[in-house]
């Protein structure tokens, strides 16, 4: 590779680093052409970006944005690594565990995960980061938590209608019914 295509894969890492707020780095080395291209699919049709780079340069792009803020990460850059890039912070975590289960292995192998500027160290983080919860999903929580104590409020008092609507229905027949008593006794009562 020539010092202008590292420099051009460098600017494209570079782009997509500042483009996404979430990646995670993946250990691919054992899994055959077949396998990471059916990786690839899988990636594909959820929206998440998968890229194959050399350490050495992934490195070069993360310090040429901000050394400090992904300095953790450096610890993981070895051997074979793929990058996922995604917005939504939990995708990857759920392609890999699938991919797992449907092949009957543990490869690929989480390295780190970087997701709105945690970094998460290791392949045991894979379950917790399985389970994150979206933005989408934590304002969908809040505003159930939200409209809950209102939907009491409107269903009590529709109750109270229904009950009110019902305590009307049953007190008219018991109103005509002494009318009707009244007539009985006016005409249609015995003479003593």
């Amino acid at each position: 590779m020539t010092k202008q295509e590292k420099n051009e894969v460098i600017e494209v890492l570079k782009g997509k680093f500042a483009q996404y707020s979430n990646f995670y780095i993946t250990d691919t080395e054992s899994l055959t052409v077949a396998q990471v291209n059916k990786l690839r699919s899988h990636c594909f049709n959820k929206q998440v970006e998968m890229k194959v780079a050399k350490n050495t340069l992934i490195r070069k792009a993360l310090e040429s944005i901000d050394a400090e803020k992904y300095n953790g990460v450096f610890d993981s850059l070895h051997q074979v690594t793929a990058l996922m890039f995604c917005e939504n912070p939990k995708e990857p975590a759920i392609i890999i565990s699938s991919f797992r289960k449907d092949n009957n292995q543990e490869k690929p192998l989480l390295k780190a995960a970087f997701i709105n500027g945690d970094i998460f160290i290791g392949n045991d983080q894979l379950k917790a980061l399985t389970q994150i919860k979206t933005k989408n999903e934590l304002i969908g929580e809040v505003i159930g938590l939200l409209q809950s104590p209102i939907q009491r409020v409107l269903g009590a008092l529709q109750n109270k209608e229904a009950a009110t609507g019902k305590a009307e229905v049953a007190e008219a027949p018991a109103a005509e019914a002494p009318a009707a008593e009244e007539q009985k006794t006016g005409d249609d009562a015995p003479q003593a």
